[in-house]
């Protein structure tokens, strides 16, 4: 049914077990997986005129979160590849994680998203929004959330 499942993750307990059933699901499947972690630009944009970082600063810091999402997905990699799953690892740089996992699902031909609920609760999830809510309410795919 499925070829190709698109899982996204952030490393959180809830996205480690969407991580989990995505694996079974593309074993099941016989499809191939791609795992997908959001890495986020640092917000310069909240400190204008009132901070200042160094360039090298920020390079170091933005390789920080590049080098854990890639430790977060060569994790993966190892737990699909032991479950006789192919997989392709992607980490993508972006504000809008949504928007990047939506892209991603289309770049890579993907036939199912899996995502977990988690997110903000709350007033925040009022005033900021869910990603999963609305890579749910703007992908033309299916979406598989887990809570």
């Amino acid at each position: 049914m499925f070829k190709r499942i698109l899982v996204a993750t952030d490393g959180s307990t809830l996205s480690k077990k969407a991580v989990a059933s995505a694996i079974s699901l593309a074993a099941q499947h016989d499809a191939d997986l791609v795992a997908l972690t959001v890495v986020p630009r640092y917000p310069m944009n909240y400190f204008d005129g009132a901070m200042s970082f160094a360039h090298e600063d920020v390079a170091r810091i933005e390789k920080q979160w590049a080098d854990k999402a890639q430790g977060l997905l060569d994790a993966i990699g190892t737990r699909a590849k032991a479950a006789g799953v192919p997989i392709k690892t992607i980490t993508i740089t972006s504000d809008r994680v949504a928007d990047a996992v939506i892209a991603a699902s289309k770049k890579h031909k993907s036939d199912l998203i899996v995502m977990a609920s988690h997110g903000r609760k709350g007033i925040k999830r009022l005033l900021l929004g869910s990603e999963t809510q609305h890579v749910l309410t703007h992908s033309a795919l299916p979406v598989l959330v887990l809570r």
